[in-house]
């Protein structure tokens, strides 16, 4: 089992934070590119509600960054990963990311760049351009994958099939881009062995590091319609837990674990609200996920 802070330390000696910066983007599922609404479970903000203001420029958002940080550092020697996080972090024009990310990996206190996106949103001018900064610094791509099941797929408007993931996590391999997916836990119908399947689909699919998000209902989104509707259910703590034993146990050392739960914006959190208890979550995770399954690796 391999964590990304063990892996942060190891790979750059010393404490990395990520820093989440808003690149004004917006995403295909709303321009009308492939539709308006977004995807069904997400927020105005694109899941952007930890970034910066993108009105400032990308030094001064991690600048800002590096400055709300300062109270838990204190004066510990640390560095930072800048993380484009707000909607679709390649969907622009080229000109535009270049500027982007140049700016984010001249940063003296940055060592890694890393980019949440679409893989329907990675042609080849910006696949080229991704290898060029990796040239420079670490390159991670975030890809939205969710799930692995078309029926999913369909419900939360993802847009694209399973073929096009594979693509893309081809081609940003090919070039020596490391590849991070998204997996939400808790769709609407999945049984546990929905979930670890696509799990196990991800850990062979040339990925590097998985995220697995528990399923938010916030405010705004279609997905908060249907809760209010009762056409859908939520996990519960103890749902959530065992669910996260089955996925940790199948995912093999050589991908590392970069997210176990999810970070709502209590502003915005309608369902689960357990969830928004961050420590206590954590803790539970700790204890009887991570700690188990470590000992039974040990022995």
């Amino acid at each position: 089992m391999r964590l990304l802070n063990d892996h942060l330390k190891e790979t750059f000696g010393c404490k990395v934070y990520k820093i989440a910066l808003n690149g004004a983007f917006t995403c295909p599922n709303r321009d009308g590119r492939l539709g308006t609404g977004g995807c069904i479970f997400c927020s105005a903000g694109g899941s952007g509600e930890f970034a910066s203001d993108p009105a400032l420029s990308v030094y001064e958002q991690i600048e800002e960054g590096k400055a709300l940080l300062k109270d838990k550092i204190g004066d510990k020697k640390c560095k930072y990963i800048a993380y484009f996080q707000a909607y679709t972090g390649t969907y622009a024009p080229i000109e535009k990311l270049r500027e982007l990310y140049t700016e984010a990996v001249n940063h003296p206190d940055i060592v890694a760049l890393s980019v949440a996106t679409r893989p329907d949103c990675l042609p080849d001018e910006v696949l080229d351009l991704l290898s060029e900064i990796n040239e420079i610094k670490p390159v991670w791509v975030e890809l939205g994958l969710q799930t692995i099941h078309k029926r999913s797929a369909d419900y939360i408007r993802r847009g694209y099939d399973l073929p096009v993931y594979d693509e893309a996590v081809g081609k940003l391999r090919e070039r020596g881009i490391e590849v991070i997916t998204h997996v939400i836990l808790g769709l609407c119908g999945e049984s546990i062995s929905d979930m670890t399947e696509t799990v196990r689909y991800v850990c062979v699919s040339g990925a590097s590091g998985i995220k697995l998000q528990l399923l938010h209902v916030l405010k705004g989104t279609d997905l908060a319609k249907e809760y209010a509707e009762g056409r859908i259910k939520v996990l519960s703590e103890d749902e959530y837990i065992e669910i996260l034993k089955e996925c940790v146990k199948i995912i093999p050392d050589d991908i590392v674990i970069h997210r176990l739960t999810g970070d709502g914006d209590k502003k915005l959190l309608i369902a689960p609200l357990w969830s928004a208890d961050k420590k206590h979550v954590r803790n539970r995770i700790q204890k009887e996920v991570l700690y188990v399954q470590g000992q039974k690796a040990r022995e």
